[in-house]
C-alpha cells in the first residue's frame, strides 16, 4: 500500500510537470516566433494574456463565492421557512466574510426586502431609494448575477466592487439577491502589483468605455474618449472581444492589447510603452518553470501525505472500536486466522480469554451511560496494560471482550486471565467524585489445530457462561 501511494504522488507529479513544462514551453516559443516575425513589441498580448489570466483567477474569487452562497441550501431553505431566526442569517454572513476576506457579505429576501450584513439587518430596501436601485437591476437581471462599483450599503464611505448573485427557490424563482464586496482599494493594490512586475499600465474599462479600475501613473482620463491619442481606437476597443492596437502620444509609441473579461463585462487593457526584450521573456520562463516545479513538489507531498492520512484514518476507522481502542468484532476473524496460522507455524499453543464486566448492567443504571462508557474505557486499558504486545484484544460486544494470547496454553492463559481480573478488581474507576468497583468474570479455552472459528468462540463462550453462572469474579476452563 504505500507503494501505491508513492506511485500515485510521482504520478500526479509527472502529469503536473508535464503540463506545466508543456504550458510554459508553448508560451515561451510562441513568443520568440513572434519577435521574429513581427516587431519586438509584439510580445505584449503574450504578456497581456499573462496577466489577464492572473488578474482573473483573483478577481473571479468573489463570483465564486457569491454563487457559492446563492447555490447553499441553507439560505434557500431559511429564506422559504419565513427568515423566523435572522441571527442564522447574520451568523453566515459573518463567517463568509471572515473565511474569505471579503469587505462585506449580504443576503435581501425579495419578500421582506430586508438587508441582512453581518452587523444585523442594517435596512430595508425601496423603489423610492435611488441607493437601492441596484438590488431591482439585479433581481431582474437575465443573467444570474451582475458585477458593479459602488459605494457599500453598511459604509457609505467605502467603495467596493460588489458581486450580485440571484437566489432562486427550487422552481428557479427569485427569491432574494446575495453575494460579497471587494475592496476596491484590494483591486487597485491588485493592479499596482502587476504593474510592477510588468512594467506596463492596466486599467479596466466597461462596454460604455467608462474607466472603471486602474492603477497608479494612469492620468485623470474618465472615458477612453478622454484619453490622447487612444480616442480615435476607442471603437474598435470597445466592439471587439479582444484587439491589439497602436497609437502614437507625444512622440511615444503605445502598443495596446485588450481583453474582455466575460464575467465582469469588462474590457482589461494593457498597455506598454517600448518594446520588451528578449531577456525578460526568458527570465518570465524561467521564473514559470522555477514555480511550476515548486508547485509540483507541494502538490506532491500534500498529495501524498493526504492519502496517507486518510488512509490510516479510514484503515483506523475500520478495525479499531471508537470507544475503547480495541480492535472491532467485524476484522477479529482475520486477526484471528493470521494469528492462528502463525502459532500452527511455530508450533506454538493459542489460547483465547472471553472476558465479562459483572453486573454491567447496574453500573449503566448507577452511574448512566457517560459512567458505563468510562468503565469500559477504563477496562480496556488494564487488559492492554497487562497483555503482551503480541495479543490482540477485541470489543466482542457490549461489556464483553476477547482477548488472543498467541504462545499460551490453557494453563498460562488462566494465569494471565486471573492477572487481569485482580487487577480489574483492585483498582477502582475514577468517575467525577465516585469510585466504580468492578469485577469481571472470564471463560478459557486453547485453540484446536483446524479447528474452525465460529466452534472455537461457542467453546469459550460456554465456559464464559459456566464462569458467570458460579457468581462474580470467576474464571472458567473450557
Amino acid at each position: 500500500m504505500p507503494g501505491k501511494k508513492i506511485y500515485f504522488a510521482v504520478v500526479l507529479c509527472i502529469l503536473l510537470v508535464v503540463g506545466f513544462l508543456t504550458t510554459s514551453f508553448v508560451s515561451f516559443y510562441v513568443a520568440r516566433q513572434s519577435l521574429e516575425q513581427q516587431i519586438s513589441e509584439s510580445t505584449l498580448p503574450l504578456t497581456s494574456d499573462n496577466i489577464y489570466s492572473e488578474i482573473q483567477r483573483d478577481l473571479l474569487q468573489p463570483i465564486f463565492i457569491s454563487s457559492l452562497m446563492a447555490q447553499d441550501t441553507f439560505v434557500r431553505d431559511w429564506t422559504l421557512g419565513g427568515e423566523n431566526d435572522p441571527e442564522q442569517i447574520i451568523r453566515y454572513l459573518s463567517e463568509i466574510q471572515m473565511r474569505y476576506d471579503t469587505v462585506t457579505a449580504y443576503f435581501i429576501s425579495d419578500k421582506t426586502r430586508n438587508y441582512y450584513h453581518p452587523t444585523g439587518m442594517i435596512k430595508q430596501v425601496s423603489r423610492d431609494d435611488p441607493a437601492d436601485f441596484w438590488y431591482f437591476q439585479a433581481r431582474d437581471n437575465q443573467k444570474p448575477y451582475e458585477i458593479n462599483v459602488d459605494h457599500d450599503t453598511a459604509d457609505r464611505s467605502r467603495l467596493a466592487v460588489f458581486v450580485n448573485y440571484q437566489v432562486r427557490d427550487y422552481d428557479g424563482n427569485v427569491i432574494g439577491i446575495t453575494g460579497v464586496g471587494l475592496s476596491v482599494n484590494s483591486v487597485t493594490r491588485l493592479i499596482e502589483t502587476y504593474q510592477k512586475r510588468y512594467g506596463r499600465t492596466i486599467y479596466f474599462v466597461d462596454q460604455e468605455g467608462r474607466i472603471t479600475l486602474h492603477g497608479s501613473g494612469f492620468g485623470t482620463s474618465e472615458t477612453l474618449h478622454d484619453r490622447d491619442g487612444i480616442r480615435i481606437h476607442a471603437t474598435q476597443i470597445l466592439t471587439s472581444p479582444g484587439s491589439s492596437i497602436t497609437y502614437e502620444d507625444h512622440g511615444e509609441t503605445y502598443f495596446v492589447n485588450s481583453r474582455l473579461v466575460p464575467e465582469f463585462g469588462w474590457l482589461l487593457l494593457v498597455e506598454q510603452k517600448e518594446h520588451i526584450g528578449d531577456q525578460q521573456i526568458e527570465t518570465t520562463f524561467l521564473i514559470n518553470i522555477a514555480i511550476s516545479l515548486l508547485i509540483t513538489a507541494i502538490v506532491g507531498i500534500a498529495a501524498y501525505l493526504t492519502i496517507r492520512n486518510y488512509q490510516n484514518r479510514l484503515e483506523e476507522l475500520a478495525s479499531r472500536d471508537k470507544l475503547t481502542g480495541a480492535c472491532n468484532r467485524q476484522v477479529f476473524d482475520l486477526v484471528f486466522e493470521g494469528v492462528a496460522k502463525s502459532c500452527k507455524r511455530r508450533a506454538e499453543p493459542l489460547g483465547i480469554v472471553c472476558i465479562d464486566l459483572d453486573e454491567f448492567k447496574e453500573v449503566n443504571d448507577t452511574f448512566g451511560h457517560p459512567g458505563g462508557d468510562a468503565t469500559l474505557k477504563e477496562v480496556a486499558t488494564t487488559i492492554r496494560h497487562h497483555s503482551r504486545e503480541s495479543d490482540t484484544l477485541c470489543r466482542w460486544g457490549g461489556d464483553e471482550f476477547v482477548l488472543l494470547l498467541p504462545g499460551l496454553n490453557r494453563q498460562e492463559a488462566m494465569t494471565k486471565a486471573r492477572e487481569i481480573a485482580d487487577a480489574i478488581r483492585e483498582h477502582p474507576i475514577r468517575f467525577g467524585r465516585d469510585n466504580i468497583l468492578v469485577t469481571v468474570s472470564a471463560g478459557i479455552t486453547e485453540y484446536r489445530d483446524g479447528e474452525e472459528f465460529e466452534t472455537l468462540i461457542t467453546r469459550v463462550d460456554n465456559a464464559l457462561y459456566t464462569a458467570k453462572n458460579t457468581g462474580r469474579d470467576h474464571i472458567s476452563v473450557a
